[in-house]
């Protein structure tokens, strides 16, 4: 850090940067809590996910038993065909977002499976697309997470160390500055008696 010169200018330039600080600080504070706010909605949203993906595979198993069967080839029964994903800008954080999935449902003959196989594709379907937004969410909530982190440090920067110094550096220039006033006031005293002096000792 660069020796702060114990002058006016330098006691100018510092209350600006103050100024400046203390102006910054609220704004960023209030970016601070508009993100941890999303970051909270990402988090829960995730935990719905989740819930409706365990729940799927719960009702997956309650209703469809047949699936130990072994013998049945269901294979490649549901694929992901393609993925849309979207940008938004969330703060001025990044965040990915799912426009849309496409799942194909591989052809078998309804004759040689049974009836309970359409049920099956569906329900394959919706889990692989809960599985895509489960990644997509996940992915949301940890860039949220880290955009948190970086601005609390900002402010955190702002408010306890670069406000605090500046207000450190004001004082110790006003003292400064003051005692560099007193002196000069009692040195033109000084000069001034030795003046009034020298002219009384004179003949």
């Amino acid at each position: 850090m660069a020796r702060l010169a114990l002058n006016k200018s330098a006691l100018s330039r510092e209350r600006e940067r103050l100024r400046t600080f203390e102006r910054f600080l609220p704004a960023l504070d209030l970016k601070r809590r508009q993100l941890i706010a999303e970051r909270e909605k990402a988090r829960a949203q995730l935990a719905g996910t989740r819930e409706t993906l365990r729940q799927l595979q719960r009702e997956t198993a309650a209703t469809l038993p047949m699936l130990g069967n072994e013998l049945l080839d269901l294979e490649g029964l549901a694929r992901v065909e393609a993925v849309e994903m979207g940008q938004e800008n969330c703060l001025g954080t990044l965040l990915p977002t799912l426009e849309s999935v496409h799942i194909r449902t591989r052809a078998y003959s309804l004759l040689a499976k049974p009836h309970w196989v359409d049920h099956l594709a569906e329900r394959l379907a919706q889990r692989l697309e809960l599985q895509l937004r489960l990644q997509v969410e996940r992915r949301r909530h940890a860039l949220l997470q880290r955009a948190v982190q970086v601005i609390t440090q900002r402010v955190n920067l702002f408010d306890k160390v670069l406000i605090p110094r500046t207000r450190g550096n004001i004082r110790r220039l006003q003292v400064h500055l003051a005692d560099s006033e007193r002196a000069a006031v009692i040195r033109a005293k000084l000069a001034k008696q030795r003046l009034r002096q020298t002219l009384e000792e004179a003949p």
